[in-house]
């Protein structure tokens, strides 16, 4: 008996890509079998482990065909245009492999499945969202200060980066399902979280914020007032007649969110 099966990804066609029998195991179960790691986290785990043993690299020129960390990075780029666009069960394996000049194949051989694929899209997403929110350097500011500017940082993000929350919306239309699989999502938010909380902490202290605040909610309210900005601006354009999109609309958006989440804050 071959022990390989086709490999089938949801999309209504045989693609004819065999796939050995052992690595034809649902998301679920290729987890499992890691350990709990998805399997784009497992393969880039495995990655900087190589790299950290070999970081000279022999002082050969890495192309994109034998760079995995580079093609991984291409194949997420345009995976979260498509699954930002038509969702998990919308996108298209064939139009991603097509995008990145790879094949089925390969994007099976590094994220497991199609579900995979978008499990590691969304902790990119939120990855990457957390490592830019990093680099603010709140603690150096004020505490008011330094509230306003995570405040204008997450509005501008969003807006800059809409997929972000096309995918988000996405996955939560399936509940959470697939992002409760990840072993990673809460270390990664974990300091969005302690940043508040820390600035929050300093401006109770010095009489400048009200007590009885909780971090998480303060989050909440950031993050609700931001997304919508960007979430509902085609059904709000339509039914009030006003772009939310165009420059000036957008800035006093901004001002007034900021200083809605301050005087919230505040004594």
């Amino acid at each position: 008996m071959d022990p390989r099966v086709r490999e089938d990804d949801g999309e209504g066609e045989d693609d004819g890509v065999w796939i050995p029998a052992r690595a034809r195991m649902t998301g679920r179960a290729r987890m499992t079998a890691r350990g709990g790691w998805s399997p784009y986290t497992y393969r880039m785990n495995k990655l900087v482990h190589s790299a950290s043993a070999d970081p000279v690299g022999g002082g050969k020129t890495t192309s994109r065909t034998n760079d995995p960390a580079r093609t991984m990075a291409g194949i997420l780029e345009v995976a979260t245009a498509e699954f930002a666009s038509k969702g998990l069960s919308g996108a298209r394996i064939d139009e991603i492999a097509a995008a990145t000049r790879t094949s089925k194949r390969m994007i099976y051989y590094y994220f497991g499945s199609k579900e995979g694929l978008y499990l590691a899209v969304l902790e990119e997403a939120y990855r990457r969202m957390r490592s830019i929110e990093a680099e603010l350097q709140l603690g150096d500011l004020p505490p008011e200060a330094a509230l306003r500017r995570l405040v204008e940082f997450t509005f501008d993000h969003h807006f800059g980066n809409q997929d972000y929350i096309r995918l988000v919306m996405s996955e939560n239309m399936q509940r959470g399902e697939y992002l409760a699989q990840s072993k990673i999502i809460q270390e990664l938010n974990v300091t969005a979280i302690e940043a508040i909380r820390q600035l929050y902490d300093r401006g109770v202290a010095e009489g400048l914020f009200r007590t009885g605040l909780d971090a998480i909610d303060i989050h909440a309210s950031i993050s609700a007032l931001t997304f919508f900005n960007v979430s509902n601006q085609h059904t709000f354009g339509l039914i009030f007649k006003h772009d939310p999109a165009a420059e000036a609309a957008r800035a006093l958006r901004r001002s007034n969110i900021v200083e809605m989440i301050v005087r919230f804050v505040k004594r």
